[in-house]
């Protein structure tokens, strides 16, 4: 802390050899600065006041049928939009500025200034907007007021008609396009869903989904087949029982012998003879037929039964089971067993190949589904974009027949275009203290760039160390009252600069002020 404070005494003391220089400098730079801004023209302002009623009894009634423009937007939008070059160049013809504009640079010259002293201002909440022009005389810059006004009355909404029509024409160009997207969506989509019928989602179930399906069906099967071969190898079982049973009692076989055909005529013949002995007598024609076939029937039946009865003794060991009724109603039992089975195993058998296909199809399905996936998406958003369109197109038609049918805005004026008589620009009570200022501030740097171009050593110290040479001695400068007067009038005359500086602006400021209050 103790070297900042030394290094900072160092700079001042250099600074304060050179205070002359920076008093000349100062005075300099203030009387430049005050003659600028005495110079300076003087600047008129003219405004005036416009409000603009946005409220119609139809937009509350027509809210959610039709597109109704934010009418407050469009006009704050229009305010800050509106002073731009088209707008200008007219306002310069409306207004005569450019009577005195000969070449092409003093066109552009006037164009940038009236550009850059043009303002539009609003409040915000009350749709109320001042606009307002700086020229050179109040004459000029109520007649720039007066065709600012002019063309933000006509510009605020003469657009609104060309601008539905551009919207209705850019909205039906995107729905054909999105309509041809839309074909192009589903025919990508049906190729898709043709080229990959077999993995195709089903049921909600992807390809893992149908899989595990199919994987259990097939266990169930499975299961299925083992039941079945269970029960007819139990048929088998007891089949084989019973053809050993009657191969062991020769007698029990013998009298077991049947003819299920006879028996299937006998039966209903027996039957209809009851019947017809309710109704007719022995002799008539009908029931002497029928005992007559019953007769020959059983008589046949007989015969076959006999040679049944041989052939079993003649072979002792041919099965039998088509003649005895036990065995018979066991074999078709172990024969219908037999077709289950195989049924079953054509099951087993189909399951097992669509398991591995399904397997097959897992090492493709991630790809397939997000290409899926994919298409399904860009279907879903050309078919949204498209309905959007399409519902905005009928929103647009009714705007427009909205718009044809009422005013959307009233323009209101509020105060008329009027100019001040007095300057508004430049502030010079509040140019002159800055000028002050950069006077003082030029005076301080100059100094301080002296001291560093002419440097000098006020201590042993610092020479020691700019030089890096041993110090021998100081030899110290003993002021005589000679030299302590004339420092002494050195200071006042350097305070007395100053502060006549800081008098003269101060005397100017007070005159400006004095003559700005007694011109209002």
């Amino acid at each position: 802390m103790q070297d900042l404070i030394q290094q900072i005494t160092i700079f001042l003391r250099g600074m304060w050899k050179y205070r002359r220089l920076g008093v000349a400098v100062a005075w300099l730079v203030a009387a430049g600065a005050a003659t600028t801004v005495l110079l300076m023209p003087d600047r008129y302002e003219a405004s005036a006041r416009v409000y603009v009623d946005t409220q119609s009894i139809l937009r509350p009634l027509m809210a959610g049928l039709a597109i109704q423009p934010n009418i407050e937007q469009q006009i704050n939008m229009l305010s800050r939009t509106l002073i731009s070059r088209p707008t200008v160049e007219k306002l310069v013809r409306m207004a005569d500025l450019d009577l005195g504009a000969k070449s092409k640079a003093e066109q552009e010259a006037l164009i940038a200034q009236v550009t850059d002293s043009l303002s539009i201002r609003s409040t915000g909440r009350d749709n109320l907007y001042t606009l307002a022009y700086q020229g050179e005389s109040p004459e000029k810059a109520l007649r720039v007021v007066q065709s600012l006004m002019t063309v933000f009355v006509e510009s605020s909404l003469g657009s609104s008609k060309s601008d539905s029509d551009t919207a209705r024409r850019f909205v039906e160009e995107q729905i054909k396009n999105y309509e041809a997207r839309l074909t192009e969506a589903e025919t990508r989509l049906k190729e898709f869903r043709l080229r990959n019928l077999d993995i195709q989602s089903q049921g909600g179930l992807d390809t893992a989904g149908r899989l595990g399906e199919t994987t259990n069906t097939l266990n169930q099967a499975r299961l299925d087949l083992r039941e079945a071969e269970s029960a007819r190898d139990a048929a088998r079982r007891q089949l084989d029982a019973a053809r050993a049973a009657q191969r062991a009692s020769p007698s029990q076989a013998g009298s077991s012998f049947a003819t299920p055909d006879l028996d299937a005529r006998i039966d209903p013949l027996k039957r209809n003879l009851d019947s017809l002995l309710q109704r007719y007598t022995d002799l008539h024609p009908d029931v002497t037929n029928t005992r007559r076939l019953i007769k020959e029937l059983e008589e046949q039946k007989r015969e076959e039964v006999a040679k049944m009865q041989r052939e079993a003794a003649a072979n002792p060991g041919q099965p039998v089971a088509e003649t005895n009724p036990a065995l018979f109603e066991l074999s078709r039992i172990n024969s219908a067993a037999e077709v289950q089975v195989a049924s079953l195993r054509a099951r087993v058998a189909e399951y097992e190949s669509r398991v591995n296909r399904a397997r097959e199809s897992m090492k493709v399905a991630p790809q397939v589904e997000a290409e899926q996936a994919q298409l399904n998406r860009d279907y879903e958003i050309n078919r949204k974009n498209y309905e959007d369109l399409v519902a905005r197109r009928e929103a647009l038609t009714m705007s427009g027949e909205l718009e044809s049918a009422s005013s959307v805005a009233d323009f209101r004026v509020i105060d008329p275009p009027r100019a001040n008589p007095k300057p508004v620009a430049p502030n010079r009570v509040l140019l002159l203290p800055l000028g002050l200022l950069g006077a003082l501030a030029a005076g301080l740097g100059v100094t301080f760039l002296m001291s560093q171009i002419r440097p000098v050593f006020f201590d042993a110290n610092s020479l020691r160390i700019a030089t890096d040479l041993p110090l021998l001695g100081v030899v110290t400068l003993v002021k005589n009252d000679v030299v302590k007067r004339r420092e002494a009038r050195s200071l006042y005359r350097f305070t007395g600069s100053v502060v006549a500086l800081v008098v003269v602006f101060l005397i100017g400021m007070a005159y400006l002020a004095y003559r700005s209050g007694f011109g209002r």
